[in-house]
Order: structure tokens, then sequence, then C-alpha cells
């Protein structure tokens, strides 16, 4: 069965961002941006989505989600 991979951790690594700079620009916390650059949990929350989004300047969801 396919999995949905969040890709956080990959696009902060290529743009030279931290994590904290990411809760700092989003107010998520830091414990629950962690979890989603490691992809743990079952679920994701649409308004984290839309707020790291926004904050990374993507404009298509497909480069922070991937199907694999």
């Amino acid at each position: 069965m396919k999995k949905v991979r969040l890709c956080l951790q990959d696009i902060l690594n290529e743009r030279h961002l931290t994590q904290k700079e990411l809760c700092q620009a989003t107010g998520i916390y830091p414990a629950t941006l962690n979890k989603m650059c490691r992809n743990e949990g079952t679920s994701i929350n649409k308004e984290h989505l839309a707020k790291v989004a926004q904050s990374l300047k993507i404009d298509d969801i497909s480069e922070l989600i991937r199907l694999e």
C-alpha cells in the first residue's frame, strides 16, 4: 500500500532553513512541526499545511506532499 509522505524536512534542507525558523514564521508548536518533518502520526492538520505552504511560498501542494 502506498503511503502519504510530507517532504517538509527535504524542503527545509534545500532552503537552508531550520525547524525553529519555520516555527517562528508559522506559529506551529516545535513538537508538532518536528513530527511533521519526521512523518510521524496518522493525520495531517490542514491548517498547519496551509501555514507551512504560505510561509514557504508553496503554491502547489504536491511540492509538500507525496504519495509513495
